[in-house]
């Protein structure tokens, strides 16, 4: 398999293939950072140019000759003209490696730029026990000729070449992905938010190496080395791994990848579940096949457009004219269900009698005509309120309801009201869509769960209503989506117990700073 031969040829048998970014402003941080990531991976970047000034470089290289540490170091200096911070001149940025080989580090990382302006012989002398790793980076876009670089990495005898350009679509990830796929010693880092699930699989399509930085992200679309390694599983990913994930724009505040992921390590099935930032469906479907995509959820704003893409669909999901769950069958074929109304249902129905309840789903997208015909089913009396007041009338007509102006909420009573649109979510959580005076109801729930508690809940609490989190929605509809991928009975307790927990730790980091900017 294309993961044993490179793991076991170019950086040596038995090596870590997920490579710790250490970066810090100082020498103390670098080595902490060190010290960090050697609990996780014996693969280890170095980046001199993020230290503040040659004294903290030249200190930090005093400490890791003095510790020989157990790792494969890779020294990188990267000046600003490729995308680093070193501000100096090439010929002192080869200085700096030399001294990083002294210290020992067994490799050096050279970008392009640096290499075409030294005199080889100057390169050999200087590191000449070292191994270099030929860089090439691009901020900007994915080259369309990336054989052609390839070629040139090839003829400057590097060991190995690496190649990290920004993804701007899936398909510029499938054109890097495939680079690896042929050919020995090479590395391809897909950079940016697109790129981040290509920057997961690069392993198993044959990358030597997957960066992700211990603290610091040093380039766009970085994970954790803990999430890399941990949440993901990136070195153990083959080409007999299940792959699955989520579609949707914005996609980064998901704990979608937490829960299926924390899912499948509790089952032991051997499957990934990665967050594709999707501006255009085309772009992501065409990336099926190749991926070996097996299913997928499907978010804002994609929920109601992928319906014209399904080959088939459950007579529920065609109804209500949206789908956050698809499978891919045989063939390639993509049959979509829904399981948000199922989410929405389990979350209620412990806080009141939902048959002859009067409830106010308060936006009118894919997740609330979901909430609106589940409910419906049930025997409530749906309302629905939308900025878009055409297409409340649209959805209430469709369930039998009745759509709502948005003046009428100061002075009408329900005994639930639902938050189906994204408004107060995680990062701009200090906003409602709704203002007190238009809380009038026994039961509030917000579909958004991070954070777990809005800005309307909190709202809604001090007005004296019982209060829903969307947690409860979104953790009944990952189980049963779960369930349908896998066939199996979803480890509730396990996935429930790893999102929490995430959550109680965003909020008690968001507490600290919130004291720490108050004072």
């Amino acid at each position: 398999m294309a993961e044993t031969r490179l793991g076991n040829g170019l950086f040596g048998r038995g090596i870590d293939r997920i490579c710790a970014v250490v970066a810090a402003r100082t020498a103390r941080g670098m080595a902490s950072q060190v010290l960090a990531a050697r609990r996780l991976t014996q693969t280890i970047e170095i980046r001199l140019d993020w230290l503040r000034n040659d004294r903290q470089r030249r200190s930090f290289l005093v400490w890791l000759r003095g510790r020989h540490p157990p790792a494969r170091l890779i020294a990188t200096c990267r000046t600003v003209l490729g995308g680093g911070r070193f501000r100096a001149s090439t010929k002192k940025e080869l200085a700096w490696l030399s001294a990083a080989v002294t210290a020992g580090c067994a490799w050096c990382d050279l970008e392009i730029e640096s290499l075409r302006k030294l005199a080889p012989a100057s390169v050999r002398q200087a590191l000449a026990s070292a191994r270099i790793l030929l860089s090439f980076h691009d901020f900007r876009r994915t080259p369309a000729r990336l054989g052609q670089l390839w070629n040139e990495g090839r003829r400057w005898q590097s060991a190995c070449v690496k190649f990290a350009p920004q993804a701007n679509t899936i398909g510029d990830s499938l054109r890097i992905l495939r680079l690896a796929r042929n050919r020995r010693e090479i590395v391809v880092v897909p950079m940016g938010e697109i790129g981040l699930p290509a920057r997961i699989l690069a392993l198993r399509e044959g990358s030597a190496l997957a960066y992700a930085p211990v603290e610091t992200a040093t380039a766009p679309g970085q994970i954790s080395l803990h999430e890399l390694k941990h949440l993901y599983r990136a070195h153990e990913l083959t080409r007999r791994t299940r792959v699955y994930g989520v579609i949707g724009d914005p996609i980064g505040h998901s704990l979608s990848p937490l829960l299926h992921n924390t899912g499948f390590v509790a089952r032991n099935v051997d499957a990934v579940y990665l967050p594709f930032l999707v501006k255009g469906l085309p772009d992501f479907l065409k990336a099926v096949p190749e991926l070996g995509i097996r299913g997928f959820s499907v978010t804002i704003p994609h929920k109601e457009a992928i319906v014209r893409y399904l080959d088939d669909c459950d007579p529920l999901a065609a109804e209500i004219g949206a789908v956050n769950t698809v499978v891919v069958r045989g063939g390639g074929k993509l049959y979509g269900s829904n399981t948000d109304y199922v989410g929405v249902l389990r979350a209620l129905e412990g806080r009141l009698r939902l048959a002859g309840s009067r409830i106010l789903i308060f936006g009118a997208g894919g997740a609330a005509r979901a909430a609106a015909f589940g409910l419906a089913r049930a025997g409530a009396a749906v309302a629905v309120c939308a900025r878009r007041e055409s297409r409340a009338r649209e959805l209430a007509r469709a369930v039998g309801g009745e759509a709502v102006p948005r003046r009428a909420l100061r002075t009408q009573y329900f005994d639930a009201i639902l938050n189906s649109t994204p408004v107060g979510m995680y990062p701009h959580a200090a906003i409602s869509p709704l203002l007190s005076r238009e809380l009038h109801c026994r039961v509030a729930m917000d579909m958004i769960y991070r954070p777990q508690k809005t800005q309307l809940l909190r709202m809604a609490e001090r007005k004296g209503c019982k209060i829903v989190s969307g947690i409860e929605m979104f953790l009944a509809q990952g189980f049963a989506q779960w369930e349908i991928w896998t066939g199996q009975r979803a480890p509730e307790a396990a996935m429930r117990r790893a999102v929490l927990r995430k959550l109680e730790e965003e909020e008690r980091r968001g507490t600290a700073l919130e004291r720490a900017r108050r004072r």
